[in-house]
């Protein structure tokens, strides 16, 4: 178990078992920025979005969503570390996450499966050929051979071992919100009947082999996480109970950080829905996913780490008082305050600012408002102009799609995909 303090607030410092000190319990969550070149190189705007962070006094960064394949994309600018052709923009943009000295940084690397959009993956992989019930966006996915699994595997692997001899401190597996490793782990999205698939313990053997064959490459001393799903709140998919079989799993294998989420692309909890905003028990403790952290804290042996909900000091205080969770994730609010975490640890802040909701009742509309205004304030501050909190949510989905689809269709005609 990881070495902790008496003092559980979010001031507190924290030991990772791999040795890493973190100065406080805050961690800048991952967000996917989409600031990558058309060609899925780092750029200047994400050297400037995380030199604001490094001196937000966080004490632990994680990047958004960065691609092992660049014929499997989330969205269109997605970084993509697949070999060492952008190595010198990975250094400058590892230096600038860390320039405060005062913060680690971790990669979050992923690979979307069938959440990579029409536009750019017409036929993407899967575990099973089990389409997204979203009309028009995804294509029908095709089922992966045991090749490319592997294949897949050694992707995740490289990509840890560049990102890592590139300055980064660590990465994050990203096995939530419905992407490949958290398809593999649902039985939904997991009809397989071989060795990646047909019951609980060979659907997680995607994300063990995952941990393994990183930690060989990245070694002990370097950071290794893994974000995961209490559940995926779709009916016949991935169980809580199904998830505590995972942590346990996990909690063989020596992990440094386990960080709890939930939902996927069709049901969004991990934005507040699918239920976990209705519930008043959340609604007094802010976090979404609380109680599933308390049953996990029974059994899990390596730190952690609860993102979603939480807004006021003295909610993420209490968290950490419980000892239900080591860290709390701030993702959201921090696209408005880059500077919230050190604020809140210095007393300067009782709460994160409130942000503006697009409400019409039409649950995918209500869930892109949200996830383009944040990420449309990403991209202020990597311009280098400060959020604007004010902003109407209907203007940032404007500039989203009018970006992300212009940005999709320049690199369909630039490479077709290959899958």
């Amino acid at each position: 178990m990881a070495e902790a303090t008496t003092q559980q607030t979010i001031e507190a410092p924290f030991v990772l078992p791999n040795g890493t000190a973190l100065d406080n319990r805050l961690v800048k969550s991952a967000l996917s920025e989409q600031l990558g070149t058309l060609r899925n190189a780092p750029t200047e705007k994400l050297e400037r979005l995380y030199r604001a962070w490094s001196h937000g006094g966080f004490g632990l960064v994680i990047t958004g969503n960065v691609m092992v394949d660049r014929r499997a994309l989330g969205e269109p600018r997605n970084v993509v570390v697949e070999d060492e052709r952008d190595l010198p923009a990975l250094k400058r943009w590892a230096a600038a996450s860390k320039e405060s000295g005062s913060n680690h940084t971790w990669v979050q690397i992923n690979h979307p499966g069938r959440q990579s959009p029409r536009i750019l993956s017409p036929r993407p992989v899967a575990p099973s050929e089990v389409a997204l019930k979203i009309s028009g966006q995804f294509g029908r996915p095709r089922a992966l051979t045991a090749a490319e699994i592997e294949e897949i595997i050694e992707r995740f692997a490289r990509t840890a071992e560049i990102v890592v001899g590139a300055g980064f401190d660590g990465v994050q597996i990203h096995s939530a919100h419905g992407y490949l490793s958290s398809q593999f782990l649902s039985p939904i999205t997991n009809q397989r009947d071989d060795e990646w698939g047909g019951d609980p313990e060979r659907r997680m053997r995607f994300l063990l082999e995952l941990v393994r064959r990183i930690r060989a490459r990245i070694g002990t001393s370097a950071g290794l996480g893994v974000k995961l799903n209490s559940a995926d709140f779709q009916r016949g998919g991935f169980t809580e109970e199904e998830s505590m079989g995972v942590v346990d799993a996990l909690s063989r294998e020596g992990i440094d950080l386990l960080e709890i989420s939930g939902g996927t692309y069709e049901r969004a909890a991990m934005m507040g829905g699918a239920g976990a905003r209705q519930r008043e028990s959340t609604k007094q403790r802010e976090a979404y996913f609380l109680e599933y952290a308390e049953r996990v804290r029974e059994r899990a042996t390596m730190p952690l780490m609860l993102t979603g909900g939480l807004r006021s000091r003295a909610a993420m205080d209490e968290a950490l008082h419980t000892g239900a969770v080591d860290l709390i994730g701030l993702g959201r609010p921090a696209c408005l305050e880059p500077d919230l975490a050190g604020r809140l640890v210095r007393g300067e802040s009782a709460a994160a600012l409130p942000t503006r909701e697009l409400r019409l009742g039409i649950k995918q509309i209500d869930d892109l408002g949200e996830l383009t205004w944040h990420t449309t304030q990403l991209w202020r501050l990597g311009r280098g102009k400060p959020a604007a909190s004010d902003r109407h949510p209907v203007v940032g989905v404007a500039e989203y799609l009018a970006a992300t689809v212009h940005g999709g269709v320049i690199r369909q005609a630039l490479r077709p995909p290959r899958y």
